[in-house]
């Protein structure tokens, strides 16, 4: 197929405009310094990233172009958008709930796109995530905290990725959600994304500011 292929990361990104990255954590804090190294574009959709790792990241961002996110649909990235919008309307009378399921190989939980839609409710709400959310339900554990932001988690089969947004009160349910029929919308999403980098200034970037919303 005359697609080039070696074990140096280094010699890669040398010889090409940007770098897509789906990894995990480790290899794409050092797939970030090299993109550094040598201010190449870098489209990172790993998931399940520490504190610690997401800070590097950043800070290899200041000598490239580094676009960051939990998934690169553009289905996703608008159903987040809405999912802060509404928020921001339906106070905390209306408890937030997230479901999501994917495949049964998938080692992260939630998944980071579940994560991502729970940091555009808690935005709406203007809240901290961190501090309103709830990611297990287990045996007598009392009534539902007002305010809080709930996750469920569920794997099986190949599902490649569905995830609802609920928003429930005493007289009415909102569900916002997204299924993934295909896998190309995530590599279609990056190579948008990294695209979009051309004549961008350095820093870091998500699919918000790639798509305007």
């Amino acid at each position: 197929l005359g697609i080039p292929v070696s074990a140096s990361a280094g010699e890669m990104f040398q010889h090409v405009d940007a770098v897509i990255d789906f990894t995990v954590p480790p290899a794409s804090v050092e797939h970030a310094k090299i993109a550094a190294q040598f201010g190449k574009v870098l489209i990172v959709g790993t998931t399940g990233m520490n504190e610690a790792q997401t800070r590097q990241v950043a800070e290899a961002a200041n000598k490239c172009r580094i676009v960051m996110a939990p998934n690169f649909s553009l289905g996703v990235n608008v159903a987040m958008a809405v999912v802060e919008q509404v928020a921001q309307v339906l106070d905390d009378a209306y408890d937030i709930e997230i479901v999501e399921m994917h495949h049964h190989h998938k080692i992260d939980a939630p998944s980071g796109t579940a994560l991502g839609l729970g940091r555009a409710a808690a935005k709406g709400r203007g809240v901290v995530l961190d501090e309103v959310a709830c990611r297990s339900r287990d045996g007598l554990v009392g009534a539902r905290q007002r305010g809080e932001i709930g996750f469920a988690t569920l794997r099986g089969g190949d599902v490649i990725g569905d995830h609802t947004v609920i928003f429930a009160s005493d007289g009415e349910r909102l569900e916002i959600t997204h299924r993934a029929n295909s896998r190309q919308i995530f590599a279609k999403g990056a190579v948008r994304a990294a695209l979009w980098c051309k004549g961008r200034k350095h820093g870091l970037y998500s699919m918000k500011d790639v798509l305007g919303l």
